[in-house]
């Protein structure tokens, strides 16, 4: 089987279940299982308002985002799922700091657990930056699926991947 991208750091008995799958042609008819449908959130405004009510509701005391939206020059295999940017901006003698989380497009059409899972992860880099055990004990607070959510993501990914959009009638 070649290489799973996605799947890389997950245990060897993992990656040969998903090779399986992938061998007997069951991998896109088990996600469509679990996920029959994609989320709804497909423009800009609606992905900033979902962002912001995860984040008022879990993370108040951290600074305030200005923008989350779906940027095509994010690319899941080549760079990530999503991104944080911290951009300074020069006012005068001031320097107001612009806070940013950006989202591939391949997430416009993809189950909600797996847009949950990115928007999580990049809100948890507002608190915190590595990807350390407070960052994760963090992601599981927000979303205690966190950790099978990412995994389906990774599923999902290698899904596309190989097979193309796993939703077909969108």
């Amino acid at each position: 089987m070649s290489s799973l991208p996605y799947l890389a750091g997950y245990p060897a008995n993992i990656i040969a279940q998903v090779e399986t799958l992938i061998r007997e042609g069951r991998l896109q008819e088990s996600l469509l299982r679990k996920f029959p449908q994609p989320h709804t959130i497909t423009s800009d405004k609606r992905l900033y308002d979902f962002a912001i009510a995860l984040k008022n509701r879990f993370l108040r005391n951290t600074p305030p985002l200005q923008s989350v939206r779906y940027d095509p020059k994010v690319h899941p295999l080549q760079s990530a799922l999503g991104a944080h940017h911290i951009i300074p901006k020069q006012q005068g003698t001031r320097t107001k700091i612009r806070r940013e989380i950006r989202i591939a497009p391949v997430f416009k059409v993809a189950p909600l657990e797996a847009l949950q899972m990115v928007v999580v992860h990049e809100l948890a880099h507002l608190k915190e930056k590595g990807h350390d055990k407070p960052f994760y004990q963090l992601c599981q607070h927000i979303a205690p699926d966190y950790a099978q959510w990412e995994f389906d993501t990774r599923l999902y990914l290698t899904a596309l991947d190989l097979f193309g959009p796993l939703y077909t009638d969108v």
